[in-house]
């Protein structure tokens, strides 16, 4: 296994159509099980210059208006009107509605083991967990800092410290292994400049970025940008315009952003826009939990949990566990301790975490802000799929 090489991984902020794209469709869902917790909800998103699409199929006793709520979404982003008018912009929509007897309504809490056997995915799917120790939420540092960079550019925006910016930035952190370690910053990338294309001085921007979003971001790290370490502030020119008016976005396609930056594998499904019922959403879930679990107590420094789903059935027909040399137990010692302590079924994988009441009890808001905040590791909320509740059982 390489011990030593440079690795870089990318993320953007809320304004981003891609993220807003996902941001729409999960605040879609959150609005479904918030009145209906039994609802099937599946919806996507794409947006381009003045245009929002929305397909969505469902079975649900909810009413949701669909087009008000991506209106109430795209507003409270910050685009200038301008740019992206949310009261003025067409929404296009293409609803399906299903059945009510499509949808899973029991109560997983109340059923016995039995009756979880009796729920069965609807969709196949190979997805994977992971967790290292290269951060305190046992993430991959690249992912981290390059999530943590794109938070704190929105943070600048919010409270004004660099009120100019726009929304939609990217950022992207190169880092330097050694001995497998992160051992030094390599590059910084911000794409970020301001709404609307005016003229803001290069060597301002320059200066705020760096005292507002770079030196804040990486404040407490020991691994910390030197004085060698490349700096890139919109290296191809400030953009005239951003968001949508200048680029589409689609739900999904920041996958790698969504998961490990790239770090380790991932299914390439869409997190977003899924309801509970959705394996290939809560099982990437289920892997994750698995295996920071795994690397919390100690027994490895890096984990991938795989799990691979088959239509019309309740279990994962292969778990697979892979240390990559750093196991202190062998790795089907770890597989079958996982699947002593952890029900990888999908009705008990929705019972463990609540999945199905989150939205009521955050008051409507809980999947929405995952896009943004984050799925994995550091969130808006301590994610119940991030607590280290069994690893003491694993040992």
């Amino acid at each position: 296994m390489k011990k030593s090489f440079l690795f870089t991984s990318e993320s953007v902020t809320e304004g981003h159509p891609d993220r807003l794209c996902d941001t729409i469709s999960d605040a879609i869902v959150d609005r479904f099980l918030q009145q209906d917790p039994y609802s099937h909800i599946v919806t996507e998103c794409a947006l381009s210059k003045g245009i929002a699409f929305i397909a969505a199929r469902f079975a649900s006793k909810a009413t949701v208006d669909i087009p008000d709520l991506a209106r109430l979404v795209i507003g409270g982003i910050g685009y200038r009107k301008e740019d992206f008018d949310a009261a003025e912009c067409t929404v296009v929509t293409s609803l399906m509605a299903q059945p009510l007897d499509q949808r899973y309504e029991w109560d997983e809490r109340e059923l016995n083991d039995k009756e979880i056997d009796r729920i069965t995915v609807r969709n196949q799917i190979t997805q994977f967990g992971f967790a290292c120790n290269h951060t305190t939420e046992l993430m991959p540092f690249p992912i981290t800092m390059a999530n943590r960079l794109a938070r704190q550019l929105t943070v600048a925006r919010e409270s004004k410290t660099v009120s100019y910016l726009s929304p939609d930035c990217t950022t992207q952190v190169g880092v330097e292994f050694e001995n497998g370690k992160p051992g030094r910053i390599h590059s910084i990338t911000l794409i970020a400049g301001p709404q609307g294309g005016g003229q803001v001085d290069a060597a301002q921007l320059r200066t705020d970025l760096l005292n507002h979003v770079v030196n804040p971001a990486f404040a407490g790290e020991t691994v910390r940008p030197d004085d060698q370490t490349d700096v890139f502030i919109n290296p191809r020119g400030i953009f005239p315009k951003t968001g949508p008016a200048a680029h589409s976005g689609m739900t999904g396609r920041k996958s790698a952003s969504d998961t490990y930056g790239g770090y380790a594998r991932h299914s390439g499904s869409a997190l977003s826009g899924k309801d509970p019922c959705r394996i290939d959403r809560v099982g990437a879930y289920a892997a994750r939990y698995a295996a920071k679990n795994v690397v919390a107590a100690g027994l490895a420094e890096e984990c991938e949990v795989q799990l691979s789903y088959t239509i019309g059935l309740a279990r994962p027909v292969s778990i697979q566990v892979i240390t990559f040399g750093t196991g202190t137990v062998d790795e089907d010692t770890l597989k079958n301790r996982l699947e002593d302590c952890i029900d990888f079924r999908l009705g008990a994988i929705i019972r463990k975490f609540g999945l199905r009441y989150l939205p009521a009890l955050y008051k409507g808001e809980f999947y929405r802000l995952l896009p943004a905040h984050g799925h994995l590791g550091t969130s808006f909320t301590d994610l119940p799929w991030e607590t280290v509740d069994i690893a003491n059982r694993l040992c």
